[in-house]
């Protein structure tokens, strides 16, 4: 008697399999499109709520703070206006695509963010995607022989990262190799004159992200190493793999292909949880380098008061946060197809 199921069950299990991951990924954009907009919200009350006042940042910039131009100048950005039908002002712009006018820069606050938004995100990236690397390499090379040196040196990397702030990181790689040995530039993206061609300008562009991102890179080493060392010892110590080891398998076999892939699932979730986080941190380090990202302009623009370009920064993070928690829960089913499709990680 054959076992196989008939191809219309078949058929129909596939059907049913799709319609749960549609209504699955629907489901959690709705969420995501619900949790932006009570971001949005939230964030326009806290920094209405804040002391200061805009009018004076604007009349400042224009050479003169009269209580008659105060007033003018309330009145022609809605300042004066109660803060519901400010919100609701500002809902219609976003819905719209736009993001206001910067009151202290003199742009669209859309093109300014897009300005510096690719220093912040080859910054990020590359310090984000180097920690995660070399992390989860160095975690999972100290679980296979947890007594030896290297599981050591991981827990001693881990203490100092967790141990050193950022800021001070930045300032001891500043101080070390571009002052004291001057291996690396200053500060900036680029230097004031540099060759027109394209290798020139990469290279120039990447000796100048060298720091930047070894102090962003340092956190995650840390936090990955540990996590990974500590996963991967859970893993090793499972039925399956001395299973694995009892049918005389290959060392290279069950790690790399049977331990290392349930392994990272917890560095995958620390990855999507740290987006958030990550904005702190390049705040920290754009400062010390002067990096001409997001960062130095949300600290700038806070400095100036500058609420247009406050809000669409913090909306461009938390837009960013959302997309990398969605992106995070697509890695888990891919990872690991036993997790459930409309039930999330069990």
């Amino acid at each position: 008697m054959s076992l196989t199921a008939p191809p219309k069950i078949k058929l129909k299990g596939r059907r049913s399999m799709a319609l749960a991951r549609g209504r699955s990924i629907a489901s959690r954009i709705a969420q995501a499109v619900l949790l932006l907009l009570a971001v949005i919200i939230f964030n326009f009350i806290l920094i209405h709520l804040a002391p200061g006042d805009p009018a004076t940042v604007i009349a400042g910039e224009s050479g003169g703070t009269t209580p008659e131009q105060l007033e003018s100048i309330r009145e022609a950005y809605g300042l004066n206006d109660p803060i519901i039908v400010q919100l609701w002002h500002y809902l219609v712009q976003i819905a719209h695509f736009d993001l206001g006018y910067s009151f202290y820069f003199g742009q669209d606050v859309t093109a300014l963010i897009g300005e510096r938004l690719y220093p912040t995100v080859l910054l990020a990236g590359t310090g984000m995607l180097a920690g995660l690397i070399i992390g989860t390499l160095l975690g999972v090379v100290a679980a296979i022989k947890p007594q030896g040196i290297l599981s050591y040196f991981v827990t001693v990397i881990a203490l100092v990262g967790f141990a050193a702030p950022v800021f001070w990181t930045s300032v001891l790689l500043l101080l070390a190799l571009s002052i004291a040995i001057p291996i690396f530039p200053i500060q900036g993206m680029n230097s004031i004159i540099v060759s027109p061609h394209a290798l020139p300008q990469m290279w120039d562009t990447t000796m100048h992200l060298i720091l930047p991102a070894t102090a962003l890179a340092l956190i995650y080493v840390a936090l990955y190493s540990r996590t990974a060392r500590t996963s991967m010892l859970e893993v090793l110590d499972s039925d399956y793999i001395r299973t694995a080891w009892a049918k005389g398998l290959g060392g290279k076999v069950v790690i790399f292909k049977h331990a290392l892939r349930n392994a990272v699932l917890p560095v995958v979730t620390l990855l999507g949880l740290h987006v958030g986080a990550l904005l702190s941190s390049v705040v920290l380090i754009e400062v010390v380098f002067n990096w001409p990202g997001l960062g130095s302009l949300l600290l700038e623009s806070i400095l100036r008061r500058d609420t247009p370009v406050i809000l669409g920064i913090l909306l461009a993070s938390s837009v960013l946060v959302i997309i990398a928690n969605l992106v995070t829960d697509v890695a888990y089913r891919i990872i690991d197809p036993r997790i459930a499709i409309s039930g999330g990680p069990q």
